[in-house]
């Protein structure tokens, strides 16, 4: 398995240069893994297939999945791709390298494992900030336009919370200098988390049922369906910010709610 990864990536460093791989190649995973991951959730909630799943009973209309889809692109053009080229010096002043050899399981698991801690603590606090009365009102309400979400609203945000909130996601690459395809590997699976916390579904097969302290889409669907004041659960991937500060209550007590109406419900069966 090594070899074969090793062999492509060889073609890739023969290639390319350092600058189109960290800059148009990240862009280019980054837009592929997060339109073929998120797209089909529309296609659910359009064909109302997998109903049963769905957290929420509301549909979006056509024309707010198109504003979405829109919105993004520009977004995605025009924020998120000037954003990776003008961090490039930074990612490489701090050690970012494509050369061979690949860094081991061992190194990548490691680092990545950081990048969800560090992630989750700085997302907490700049995502509870953006819920002042101010900031909500001028940027990050933006976000929330869309009460019941589905996989691309993910990142239909603000221009200035993209930046915002991006800075978590890269503070701890930036810090650690990684080889970039531990820093690929970050990003899709930073990606593939945040689309399945916005997807509205909540499935057997969820992360969230076998993973403690995994958030995912029941956790996060919550947030989006309440008043900004009184949301809560503000954290990214882990909860246990939530858990530690109390921000999770009113989320923990609807749970409990449910729980003791579906036994006293098999009690009168």
């Amino acid at each position: 398995m090594s070899s074969v990864m090793e062999s492509a990536w060889t073609y890739l460093i023969t290639n390319f240069n350092d600058f189109q791989l960290a800059c148009l190649g990240s862009f280019f995973l980054h837009e592929s893994v997060f339109f073929l991951s998120g797209l089909p959730f529309i296609l659910l909630e359009r064909a109302g297939w997998l109903s049963k799943y769905k957290i929420q009973t509301k549909n979006n209309s056509p024309a707010a999945r198109e504003k979405c889809i829109s919105r993004l692109l520009l977004y995605h053009f025009c924020v998120n791709l000037p954003l990776m080229m003008a961090s490039y010096p930074v990612f490489k002043l701090m050690g970012m390298r494509s050369t061979l050899p690949l860094p081991s399981w061992k190194v990548i698991s490691t680092q990545v494992f950081f990048y969800f801690i560090l992630e989750d603590f700085v997302f907490y606090w700049g995502h509870r900030i953006l819920h002042t009365k101010w900031l909500y009102k001028h940027v990050h309400s933006v976000h929330h336009e869309y009460a019941t979400p589905f996989g691309l609203t993910s990142e239909y945000a603000h221009p200035a919370e993209i930046l915002f909130l991006g800075f978590a996601t890269i503070v701890g690459p930036a810090i650690t200098g990684p080889h970039l395809i531990t820093l690929w590997l970050w990003m899709v699976l930073r990606v593939l988390e945040t689309v399945e916390a916005h997807c509205g579904y909540h499935f057997h097969w969820s992360l969230s049922n076998f993973l403690p302290l995994y958030g995912g889409a029941d956790f996060h669907d919550y947030h989006h369906r309440l008043l900004y004041t009184k949301s809560g659960n503000y954290s990214s991937t882990f909860v246990y910010m939530d858990w530690l500060f109390g921000t999770d209550k009113g989320y923990r007590r609807l749970k409990e709610l449910k729980s003791d109406a579906c036994e006293a419900e098999g009690k009168q069966m």
